[in-house]
């Protein structure tokens, strides 16, 4: 079931820092099908040089840091695109998702890329070891995963891009007087939103030893559901990388839980969505409150 969950744990903790600061990235789930697309694409297909008449297959330790760094590039646009034209994270993202899509769709005609455990004659094997290995019987996706809790966790409370990340959600414009670069700062969560989505890209096809470019498909609600179960505000300013981590094991593990108890697949949307609006009206009123007990405190 954890290894279930390592997946909604990574895009939860990538977007975590995006809400933070009161931004939304919708692109996560197809860019995670992009990614693995890719990574299948590589592996399956190699780099086609038609002047050569020759295609290179690239090790798994050339695959996945090319996969990655596209998850870092799709962020960006979306950062670049947020910032440099004004447009809201919903509208921006949401488009973005339609095109990564479309893009998926367009590496293979709507095909799957079966097979990917590689030949040891063209020297591309290995890849189904990220999914399927594990160190010190556990799951490398489940290291994964807390590895990458841990460096966001220290990051938001140890580094300035952290505190920067946290200052933004709360007061942009005051932020932005105080000296903090806002627009290189949400540029970047973006870029780490991309990154933890290709990162699960890559685990997701490794389990699967095969890439489909529908993998991935409305992941971004459950991620999204897992960081505002673990207390971080949509209005941004406030939320903990622990939080994100409670809260995708509670998605994990009702859905999981659910599925075992033989309910209908479509009472678990009904039951989701009920406990994601009960979430939401939970973060409301906390804010209600913290701003009441503000005005409090300045008038005493």
């Amino acid at each position: 079931m954890i290894k279930h969950i390592s997946i909604n744990a990574l895009l939860a903790l990538g977007i975590t820092f995006v809400i933070i600061t009161a931004g939304i990235d919708l692109s996560i789930g197809a860019t995670l099908g992009l990614c693995g697309m890719v990574a299948g694409y590589l592996i399956s297909q190699g780099i086609v040089l038609p002047m050569f008449g020759i295609a290179i297959f690239p090790s798994v330790w050339v695959v996945v840091p090319l996969v990655l760094l596209l998850g870092c590039a799709i962020g960006a646009v979306n950062g670049w695109i947020i910032t440099r034209y004004n447009v809201a994270p919903f509208i921006c993202t949401l488009g973005t998702m339609y095109i990564i899509r479309g893009a998926a769709m367009l590496t293979s005609n709507g095909e799957t890329f079966p097979g990917l455990s590689g030949n040891p004659q063209l020297g591309n094997t290995g890849f189904e070891v990220i999914g399927a290995g594990s160190f010190f019987g556990i799951p490398y996706s489940i290291w994964l995963m807390f590895i990458v809790a841990a460096v966001i966790a220290y990051t938001a409370k140890k580094l300035p891009f952290g505190r920067h990340v946290y200052a933004i959600g709360d007061n942009e414009r005051a932020a932005e007087l105080s000296g903090i670069k806002v627009n290189n700062v949400k540029i970047w969560v973006y870029v780490i939103s991309g990154l933890c989505a290709a990162l699960a890209g890559i685990v997701v096809t490794s389990q699967l030893v095969a890439s489909h470019p529908a993998t991935g498909n409305a992941f971004e609600m459950n991620a999204i559901a897992a960081v505002v179960l673990g207390g971080t505000s949509l209005a941004g300013g406030r939320g903990t990388i622990g939080g994100t981590l409670i809260g995708a094991f509670v998605i994990g593990i009702l859905a999981d839980g659910l599925v075992m108890m033989g309910v209908s697949e479509f009472w678990q949307m009904v039951i989701k969505g009920i406990v994601i609006i009960v979430a939401v009206i939970i973060d409301q009123m906390q804010n209600k409150l913290q701003y009441k007990a503000a005005v409090a405190s300045q008038k005493s």
